[in-house]
């Protein structure tokens, strides 16, 4: 079989959650949107599509996928949902290409979507009850003090700060350098292509807007306002995991068309990139925010490469402090490491995050004549993922 190449990649805007321009625009909407515009972009008869693979980590359990596939009209197409947690809208790149270089498939429509702003919630009955029931939020991993289940600022972010050595100056001194090179992302135009518009409700008499730009990064943020930031568990002394240096919640939705390279040749498509290899791996729930410093080793030597050979690198900002701490056990300079931003500034959409990380790499490398590129974040649960690219130039 041929390389898995992919081909097109395209993003929706992020918004803030619960207020921002997504917040009336729900999943299934953002997930059809993406899959739509992935598909025009590729020029790839739909028919020829074997597949859709979507992550959702907070949708309730469906298969948004199929249901995109359905409404789209592509009802021959079937659709598979994948949750890791943070890492879910990488998942299905990585199922994507291997079913591809398996031989299995010649072309999937890969990616993930997230509305945080309405993801529903779940009823489970009380324990000793025929009739109670309770809030109930699936949990990533079985409950321990030092890893609580429902407050990653412990889990991954203080844990992390605590475990690396990481100082609250360096975690806001990380987020604040964020933001700064995310506006001037944006600023720049250097997202503007990797990003379709979409016309999203505004106010209360059926009048549109369009959103084509990321809402989240802050333009006047400064290290001062960042230090002034409360810590989020001031009972616990010298915790220094705040909002700032936190990422945003976040909607979003992000896709792309993979294919068979050999598929590619014959249809005349231009390849953007070729997915050289991946990685993900599993370590205690307490030790989730060092998890990258596992996975991008492991999808890099798979690759057949060093890590020397990689151009640029985005770690996903679950925490500044899990960015910090991977960027110094791996060595990675912070020059190369989320050069336009990542989740303090852009935001993490969940489920679209590692789609969304994907094809920023893509358009970033191929801007800057290609390259190896490495994608990589943590996940819920002790969990990380990483995905090794080859950016192509363009033709």
């Amino acid at each position: 079989m041929g390389d898995a190449v992919i081909v097109s990649a395209a993003r929706t805007a992020i918004a803030t959650a619960r207020r921002g321009s997504l917040m009336d625009v729900d999943v299934f909407e953002l997930a059809k949107a993406a899959i739509s515009e992935a598909l025009k972009r590729s020029s790839v008869p739909a028919e020829d599509v074997d597949d859709i693979v979507m992550g959702e980590s907070l949708q309730g359990g469906g298969c948004v996928a199929r249901y995109a596939a359905v409404d789209l009209g592509l009802v021959d197409i079937p659709g598979l949902a994948h949750n890791r947690h943070c890492a879910s809208g990488m998942a299905p790149v990585h199922t994507a290409a291997g079913s591809i270089r398996a031989g299995m498939d010649h072309v999937v429509i890969a990616g993930g979507a997230e509305s945080i702003t309405q993801s529903p919630q779940s009823m489970k009955k009380l324990p000793g009850s025929y009739s109670g029931v309770q809030p109930w939020l699936s949990p990533s991993h079985p409950e321990t003090p030092d890893a609580p289940t429902m407050d990653m600022s412990i889990t991954v972010g203080w844990n992390t700060a605590q475990r690396c050595n990481v100082t609250r100056e360096e975690q806001d001194e990380w987020a604040y350098h964020s933001h700064m090179r995310a506006v001037a992302a944006i600023e720049d135009g250097r997202l503007a292509g990797e990003i379709f518009a979409m016309e999203v409700p505004a106010g209360k008499r059926g009048e549109t807007r369009t959103f084509d730009t990321d809402e989240h990064p802050r333009r006047d943020t400064s290290m001062e306002k960042l230090a002034k930031l409360p810590p989020l568990h001031p009972e616990i002394e010298g915790f220094s995991i705040t909002a700032g240096n936190s990422s945003g919640l976040n909607d979003a939705a992000c896709a792309m068309v993979v294919c068979d390279s050999d598929y590619a040749q014959e249809q005349g498509l231009e390849p953007l990139a070729v997915v050289r290899s991946w990685a993900s791996v599993g370590v205690p729930p307490r030790d989730t925010g060092t998890a990258p410093t596992l996975a991008i080793p492991k999808a890099v030597k798979r690759a057949g490469i060093q890590l020397d050979d990689v151009k640029l690198v985005e770690i996903n900002e679950a925490f500044a402090s899990m960015a910090v701490a991977s960027s110094r056990i791996l060595g990675l300079p912070h020059e190369i490491v989320n050069v336009n931003g990542s989740g303090c500034s852009l935001g993490h959409p969940v489920a679209a995050t590692g789609a969304r990380m994907i094809t920023t790499m893509i358009y970033e490398l191929r801007r800057r004549g290609g390259g190896y590129g490495v994608t990589s974040m943590c996940a819920g649960g002790g969990m990380g993922s990483a995905t090794v690219l080859e950016v192509l130039p363009p033709a």
